[in-house]
C-alpha cells in the first residue's frame, strides 16, 4: 500500500510543481516591431509560463537597458546591437542566442524627398546612437554617397513608431524603419521607401543576451528563457496565421499589414538561435571598423552558444 501511494505522488509531483509560484524575470526589448516577436509570441502563447516564468516585457532603450542587466534591474536583453557594442567595450554580458541575422530597416523618407541624395542637410531620426538601426541608415545613406555623419543632422526621434510620427509632423525627413511601420508609412502617411537594407549585409540584431553573473550563477533560469524563446521562433517559422495574429495584436495594425510584415521578414530570422561562424565573423568585423577597434573581438568574447545547443538538442530544433 505504501509503495501503491508512493507511486500516486511520484505521479502527480511534475502536474503539482508546474502549478507552483511562477519566477518572475524581466526582460527588455528597444522597439515595437517585428524584431521582438519570439518574446510576444512566447509571452502571448504561453511558453515562458510553460517553463514557470512570470515574465515581464518592459521597452527599454537599448543603453539604458545595459545600464540595467548590469546592475539586476533586468534579468535578459532580447535587443543585443548595443549589448554587443557594450561587450566589445568590456562589459561582463554573453549573447546567447540570435534572433534576427539581416537587418530589417527600410529607408522611409517624407512624400516630397524622391531620393537619397535630396537628404543633404536634412534631419534624420534613429532609436540609439551607434545602434542596429542606426547602422543600417548610414548604410542606406551610403549608396547615395550621403555621409551621414557630415550632411545629414541625426536625431534621437524615439522607437520606429514614434519615428513615424515625427516624419508626418516634419520634425524629421527620413528615417530607417522596420515592418510593421514601414508598411503603414507606405500606405497609410504615403511615404516613400527608398532603399532596404535586408539583404546587404549581416546585422545580428535580437534574440538573447544576459549579464556574466546571471550566466554563472542562475544558469537553469537562463536555460528555461532560452527555451520559451526556442519554442516561440519554431512558432514563428512554422504558423504564418497565428504569428500575424500576434503581431496585429502587439503591434496594434491590421492582419493585412501583420501578415505583410511576416512574410517580408520571415526569411531574415535564424532558425536556430544560432548564426554561421562567417556571420559573426562580418558583424563583429563591422564593428571593430565602426568602433575604431585594432582588430575585431574574438566570437567567443561576445556569444556563448552552448546552452542555446542543449536547448535546441531537447527540443529537436535544427
Amino acid at each position: 500500500m505504501a509503495i501503491l501511494v508512493l507511486l500516486v505522488l511520484l505521479a502527480f509531483a511534475p502536474a503539482a510543481q508546474s502549478q507552483g509560484p511562477l519566477q518572475k524575470v524581466t526582460i527588455s526589448y528597444s522597439s515595437r516591431s517585428i524584431s521582438s516577436i519570439d518574446l510576444f509570441i512566447a509571452q502571448d502563447r504561453g511558453f515562458f509560463r510553460d517553463e514557470g516564468l512570470e515574465a515581464r516585457l518592459v521597452q527599454v532603450r537599448a543603453t539604458v537597458a545595459i545600464a540595467a542587466i548590469l546592475s539586476d534591474e533586468v534579468q535578459a536583453l532580447g535587443s543585443i546591437g548595443s549589448a554587443m557594442r557594450a561587450i566589445e567595450r568590456g562589459a561582463p554580458i554573453k549573447v546567447l542566442a540570435v534572433s534576427l541575422r539581416q537587418p530589417l530597416f527600410w529607408l522611409v523618407t517624407r512624400p516630397e524627398i524622391k531620393s537619397i541624395s535630396d537628404l543633404k542637410g536634412k534631419v534624420v531620426g534613429i532609436v540609439t546612437i551607434g545602434g542596429s538601426q542606426h547602422t543600417a541608415l548610414k548604410r542606406m545613406l551610403q549608396t547615395a554617397r550621403v555621409n551621414a555623419d557630415t550632411e545629414v543632422t541625426t536625431v534621437l526621434a524615439g522607437d520606429v513608431p514614434a519615428q513615424l510620427q515625427a516624419l508626418a509632423a516634419n520634425s524629421i525627413q527620413a528615417a530607417a524603419l522596420s515592418p510593421p511601420i514601414v508598411i503603414v508609412a507606405r500606405d497609410k502617411f504615403k511615404m516613400n521607401v527608398l532603399a532596404g537594407a535586408m539583404n546587404e549585409f549581416t546585422s545580428l540584431q535580437n534574440g538573447l543576451a544576459v549579464s556574466e553573473k546571471t550566466l554563472r550563477g542562475q544558469r537553469e533560469l537562463v536555460k528555461r528563457m532560452l527555451r520559451a524563446r526556442a519554442k516561440a521562433n519554431r512558432y514563428f517559422h512554422e504558423n504564418e496565421k497565428g504569428s500575424s495574429d500576434v503581431l496585429a495584436r502587439y503591434l496594434s495594425v491590421d492582419y493585412p499589414t501583420a501578415i505583410e510584415t511576416y512574410r517580408l521578414s520571415r526569411p531574415a530570422y535564424t532558425t536556430d538561435g544560432i548564426p554561421t561562424e562567417e556571420e559573426a565573423r562580418e558583424y563583429l568585423k563591422m564593428d571593430a571598423q565602426i568602433l575604431g577597434l585594432a582588430a575585431p573581438v574574438p566570437i567567443s568574447k561576445v556569444f556563448d552558444f552552448s546552452l542555446q545547443r542543449e536547448v535546441n538538442q531537447e527540443l529537436g530544433v535544427k
